[in-house]
């Protein structure tokens, strides 16, 4: 059966993109931020994940304001990256886990969710960021993907509470897939930060601690302020928290934090990086330690 080890939960920024591609991982503006990561680079490599489920939002490549599905998930059986808009470098594409997608999809819809299903599906900054970020190196494509967008732009927007019953539901599909994968799950985004309008370049860090401290033990009490209430407190691009909710969701109830960062800001963005391990799957390696 497969096994699901754990998420990571990252910042996507596209700044981070642009850095990579010139080299500035240990410039002093950004090496604070880039040092967060190996631990996330080393739990990988341990773990040596088969696929990736991604949950992200796009931001106009495959849907614009007059088209916005709430909820989306990718079937194709490879997902090409095109730069939208931030001159970053345009990266190899990624395969899909094609099968896994027709099982979740399948799974989804019966347990009342209706996703918008994308045969065929671009990926932005929001996926190739963060797979940058956990496996560096020249188009590393160590997994297969799974995408799944979830609208962070248009209003109205999905509550946090939809959301982590969506991650809830992704995880029981993933509970009853009969292969032997090992998969990640990524919520990529946030946290803290507005681009636009008045309060530009908002940030709000107690927020963020909070998000970082309830998440693993009880994400419930990030349902407990609505979307609306979410861009009071952490900005309109802020919402993008809803991403990290619903892969939180994925993981099961009992998770174990293996490593946090946070830092601020990196182009107008409070940034961080958690990981967390799913028990179910901790405790099956100690059985298997202890077997041996």
């Amino acid at each position: 059966m497969s096994d699901v080890i754990g998420g990571i939960f990252t910042s996507h920024v596209p700044a981070i993109g642009n850095a990579i591609a010139k080299g500035l991982q240990d410039d002093p503006y950004w090496k604070p931020f880039f040092a967060g990561y190996r631990p996330v680079q080393r739990w990988l490599a341990a773990q040596r994940p088969d696929v990736a489920v991604v949950f992200y939002n796009d931001h106009g490549l495959n849907f614009f304001l007059d088209k916005m599905p709430t909820f989306a998930i990718g079937a194709a059986a490879t997902y090409r990256n095109a730069d939208e808009g931030w001159g970053l470098p345009v990266a190899a594409p990624f395969e899909g886990a094609q099968a896994l997608s027709w099982h979740l999809i399948e799974a989804l819809v019966a347990d009342d969710f209706d996703m918008t299903v994308c045969q065929e599906m671009l990926v932005d900054h929001a996926l190739v960021v963060p797979f940058n970020l956990c496996w560096p190196g020249a188009d590393n494509r160590a997994v297969k993907i799974v995408p799944i967008a979830i609208n962070t732009v248009q209003h109205p927007l999905p509550s946090p509470q939809r959301c982590l019953a969506l991650g809830r539901a992704v995880g029981r599909a993933l509970a009853s897939w009969g292969g032997d994968e090992r998969i990640v799950v990524l919520g990529t985004g946030g946290l803290s930060h507005q681009l636009d309008g008045e309060r530009a370049g908002f940030l709000n860090p107690d927020y963020d601690r909070f998000c970082l401290d309830a998440i693993g033990p009880d994400p419930e009490r990030l349902t407990h302020h609505s979307a609306l209430d979410i861009i009071e407190l952490a900005g309109s691009q802020g919402i993008e928290i809803l991403n990290w909710i619903a892969a939180r969701g994925a993981l099961g109830e009992h998770v174990a934090e293996i490593t946090r960062n946070y830092h601020i800001p990196i182009s107008n963005t409070a940034a961080a990086t958690l990981v967390l391990e799913a028990r179910d799957h901790a405790d099956r390696m100690e059985q298997d330690r202890r077997a041996a």
